[in-house]
């Protein structure tokens, strides 16, 4: 890799799944994998599309019983050029000699470029280059350009171009027992010589979709439609070292999208009247000019790299396109098929970068989750509950999509899935509306929605915890929290945990925070929010009370992950690396020797240390204090070296949270998790899953480890919050951001000199905050501070 291209130098079968996930390319409203257009969907290639929240409904039969699951839909592939020899077999790496092959994808422009040079025998070379587009100025087009040249013979060259309808959801194996045929009533036809299309919808959410494509050729285009295909032939003549061009320009709408009546018109008129590739890839590189100057990272060395194209695939799921859109974050991208397409916790990873430089997008992320709190309070009501319970899987309407059933690969039985117990996305979703609104100054958005989601989420909260007379403290009992190993107590019959440590802080924070919130709102508002939730001054004062009295369990000296954590069967664990070698899903291994993690102080992932990663020390400190729970650095230094001997890190997550914790607890350990954390997809460190989708939660995290976690940067309180941490192996950063009005503030690091420049405009001042000192900084102004040893 150089500093702006990812480079795969030779054709390697086993690598392709990988390969395509990292060459994706998208635009926020779609994504494409980076398959060879000339291959079909097989073991090795997997060539998908997927659009922002296209969604469908499907039951199957598994294990004897019937499932019903929701998927991001693969829908028609656009991709498909295939070439041969006339009177020759089709080529591609699978079938013919390759003497050259290479793809670059050029993230600066976001261009995916391919190269290839097939052997024809008898001393014949067909070279072909490619240049791939999903372009990012019109979020509805992509572009595929190939040039072809002779070497060392003449002759003619026979080229197929497709937009095929016959696609299914088939991208991960261990849902193949899931029904896939999400597409129906598949339809194709010709708009004019040049241009054919292809239309269809989802058999049960009904969403049409409409997709055309002109094929640019010197020689004459030749169409055959059956469905659920439609085929562009066409015939080149090759001579001797020159290079003849096609081009196929796609459009794609679906009857989800704003101001079109119908997407079939949609798609045929757009990719009638836009202009030819040239002038495509100058827009489009115009628009990824204008996203890296907003967004772009400045780390020197291997690490940059990656974080460059960490933004790269983060900006392609969640552009400024997206703020148009009623979708989430999809936890692995548009990228893949992994986790059906849904959303989790992990735009608590990804909005706090994109607070910093895309508000509008963070804002539409968070309107997503506003639109479905009807649905999560009606979630509340069915287990017994005021207020909301948000889905720990949620896809189109917002209802509890977690799988009922999942299979473990190592003993190939299907298992049932507690993680919907995993309550704490409430709290998740209440600090994302609080980081948005005091990194935008958006107070508008936190006084109607986001004051209604916070207070229906502290609703629930303060509705489940429960008094325990022997303790005098409120509990929280039947839940799950992020380590997701433990989801039920050894030999119980029923599954939950009680007083997850996590999970109760953090609800103590949504109760505190939004008595705050209800507090400073203007009494307009005030009332009108209680009169259309029903709130009185009896629930202020319970909230007031479970907010200061939440148990928090400890056993010798340090914080319990749950209550009885500390007393269950400590694990073997030097026996188990030496037996299994990688040990990262430890509950899968275990179930398959007929054993139980729940018997185990065993985590997945960071749990309790993921208070470290959501507050400042000072912040934790407080909210301690608040609770009555003796707290201080010490207790916290201990807790953080117990749970970190005591983890597998299943979870991509898990480096990221431990390298941010430890870069402040214990600085001499946090790099060697801040590299796996970078590492995590590129080297596919969890095993074969990057190639059924990047996981964008931990891409957006390490982008977030240098703009927050190394600076200490809070936005808090109407101010610009720095305490930075000196970790060796990057002492040096700088990077752009945009605070409460102001456009491309930059921070810059370097060694212990900070330096922060404020453009000229007619916003206030900026105020910071240092630990030992306040300065303002004017627009126009630029301040080099020096920083303590």
């Amino acid at each position: 890799m150089t500093g702006w291209t990812w480079e795969y130098e030779g054709y390697e079968p086993a690598d392709q799944r990988l390969r395509e996930s990292l060459c994706t390319l998208g635009n926020g409203y779609f994504a494409t994998r980076g398959a060879l257009p000339e291959c079909v969907a097989d073991d090795i290639h997997y060539p998908g599309t997927y659009v922002a929240g296209c969604y469908n409904r499907l039951t199957s039969d598994v294990a004897g019983r019937q499932v019903e699951n929701e998927d991001m839909v693969n829908v028609p592939n656009w991709l498909p050029l295939r070439f041969r020899p006339v009177g020759g077999s089709w080529l591609t790496p699978d079938t013919a000699t390759v003497l050259e092959h290479r793809m670059d994808l050029l993230l600066a422009s976001g261009v995916l470029e391919r190269r290839t040079r097939f052997d024809l025998g008898e001393g014949g070379v067909l070279s072909v280059l490619q240049r791939r587009i999903v372009h990012m100025a019109d979020p509805h087009l992509a572009a595929l350009r190939t040039e072809f040249t002779a070497e060392g013979f003449s002759g003619e060259l026979e080229v197929e171009a497709l937009l095929d309808g016959s696609v299914t959801n088939a991208g991960v194996p261990r849902y193949r027992d899931l029904d896939g045929r999400h597409l129906t009533h598949v339809h194709a036809g010709t708009a004019v010589p040049e241009t054919v299309w292809l239309r269809c919808r989802t058999r049960t959410s009904d969403i049409r979709i409409g997709m055309a494509a002109r094929l640019v050729s010197e020689a004459p285009v030749v169409v055959r439609n059956k469905s659920p295909r439609t085929t562009q032939h066409t015939v080149l003549s090759l001579a001797e070292g020159r290079t003849v061009t096609v081009d196929k320009i796609v459009a794609l709408h679906t009857s989800r999208d704003p101001a079109i009546s119908d997407p079939l018109y949609a798609a045929i008129d757009r990719v009638g009247r836009v202009p030819g590739f040239d002038d495509l890839l100058v827009s489009h590189r115009t628009a990824w000019n204008q996203l890296w100057r907003r967004a772009a990272l400045d780390v020197a060395g291997e690490a940059g790299r990656i974080l460059r194209l960490h933004l790269f695939h983060v900006l392609q799921t969640l552009s400024p396109h997206t703020a148009d859109l009623d979708v989430g974050v999809p936890a692995r991208g548009l990228h893949g098929e992994a986790y059906r397409g849904h959303v989790f916790w992990d735009e608590l990873f990804v909005l706090p970068f994109l607070n910093l430089h895309f508000p509008e997008v963070s804002r539409a992320l968070l309107r997503y989750r506003h639109r479905r709190l009807e649905q999560a309070c009606t979630s509340a009501l069915v287990v017994g509950r005021r207020g909301a319970l948000y889905p720990w899987q949620s896809g189109s309407d917002g209802r509890e999509e977690t799988q009922q059933l999942h299979l473990n690969p190592r003993s190939g039985r299907w298992l049932p899935d507690n993680s919907r117990l995993q309550y704490h996305v409430g709290s998740a979703i209440a600090y994302n509306v609080w980081q948005y609104y005091e990194a935008s100054g958006d107070m508008e958005f936190l006084h109607t929605k986001g004051a209604e989601m916070l207070l229906r989420i502290a609703r629930f909260w303060a509705d489940a915890a429960v008094h325990d007379d022997t303790l005098g403290r409120h509990r929280i009992k039947g839940v799950v929290g992020p380590d997701e190993y433990h989801d039920a107590y050894p030999e119980a019959s029923a599954p939950g945990l009680d007083d997850n440590a996590y999970t109760n802080v953090t609800a103590a924070w949504v109760l505190a925070r939004t008595l705050e919130l209800i507090d400073a709102l203007p009494e307009p508002r005030r009332r009108e929010l209680t009169e259309r939730t029903g709130l009185d001054g009896s629930e202020l004062e319970r909230w007031e009370e479970v907010s200061r009295t939440l148990h928090v369990p400890f056993h010798r000296g340090v914080i319990s992950q749950f209550d009885g954590y500390g007393e269950l069967a400590e694990l073997p664990w030097a026996e188990y690396r030496q037996r299994y070698g990688d040990i990262r899903r430890l509950d899968r291994i275990l179930e398959a020797e007929g054993d139980t993690v729940n018997r185990y102080q065993a985590s997945k992932q960071a749990d309790v240390l993921m208070l470290g990663y959501l507050f400042a020390p000072a912040e934790l400190r407080d909210l301690f204090s608040r609770l009555g729970v003796r707290f201080d650095d010490d207790i916290w230094h201990r807790t953080v070296d117990y749970y970190l001997h005591r983890t597998s890190h299943g979870s991509t997550l898990s480096g990221l949270v431990h390298g941010w914790v430890l870069a402040r607890a214990r600085r001499a350990e946090a790099w060697k998790f801040c590299q796996e954390a970078l590492q995590g997809d590129i080297a596919d460190v969890q095993g074969g899953t990057t190639g059924e989708g990047i996981h964008l939660g931990a891409m957006a995290g390490t982008l977030d480890l240098v703009q927050r976690g190394l600076t200490g940067l809070e936005t808090r309180g109407g101010a610009l919050w720095l305490d930075p941490v000196p970790l060796p192996e990057l002492s040096s950063y700088g990077f752009a951001l945009r605070y409460q009005g102001n456009w491309g503030v930059r921070v810059h690091l370097e060694r212990r000199e900070l330096d922060i420049a404020v453009p000229s405009s007619d916003q206030s001042p900026i105020e910071v905050r240092l630990p030992d000192r306040t300065v303002v900084v004017e627009p126009g102004e630029t301040v080099r501070l020096k920083l303590p040893d």
